[in-house]
């Protein structure tokens, strides 16, 4: 590698090769380590846990059902209720209960968003807080209702 010049000087030349022993010395280090870590990694620990019976729940929220049809009229539970002035007495009244009601509101594709917007409002002024909406499923593509 190093050949000499004529005046004392050496010239030195670069190595063509790589040398890789450093490399695989680390890599069989690193192998030997994960071969001893494994199984420590996949080790459960037996515990005999106690086991309780809890009694369900009796107390269930009620449930109100609240219908609009596209004209904009309301069903509070399938009774009429005069507009949206008695409805806020309503919703008063059954927000006082304890757990708190659900209001379950099914309204027509029809009707128009600016009334379902009036009973929400309505239901959050009295303090009714869980509000959910009744769909129907999607028929399955190809039946005959499509």
């Amino acid at each position: 590698m190093e050949s000499s010049q004529p005046g004392g000087r050496q010239r030195r030349t670069a190595l063509s090769q790589i040398n890789v022993t450093p490399f695989v010395d680390v890599m069989l280090v690193l192998l030997v380590i994960f071969i001893i870590t494994a199984p420590l990694l996949t080790h459960a620990i037996r515990l005999d846990l106690p086991s309780a019976q809890a009694p369900a729940s009796a107390e269930k929220p009620e449930t109100i059902t609240l219908s609009v049809v596209p004209s904009g009229a309301l069903f509070l539970n399938n009774e009429p209720v005069a507009g949206i002035d008695a409805l806020d007495a309503r919703f008063a009244q059954a927000a006082t209960g304890q757990p708190q009601p659900e209001l379950h509101l099914r309204a027509d594709r029809e009707t128009r968003y600016q009334r379902i917007a009036e009973v929400m409002a309505s239901a959050q002024q009295a303090g009714i807080t869980k509000i959910g909406f009744v769909t129907e499923p999607r028929k399955a593509r190809g039946s005959a209702a499509d």
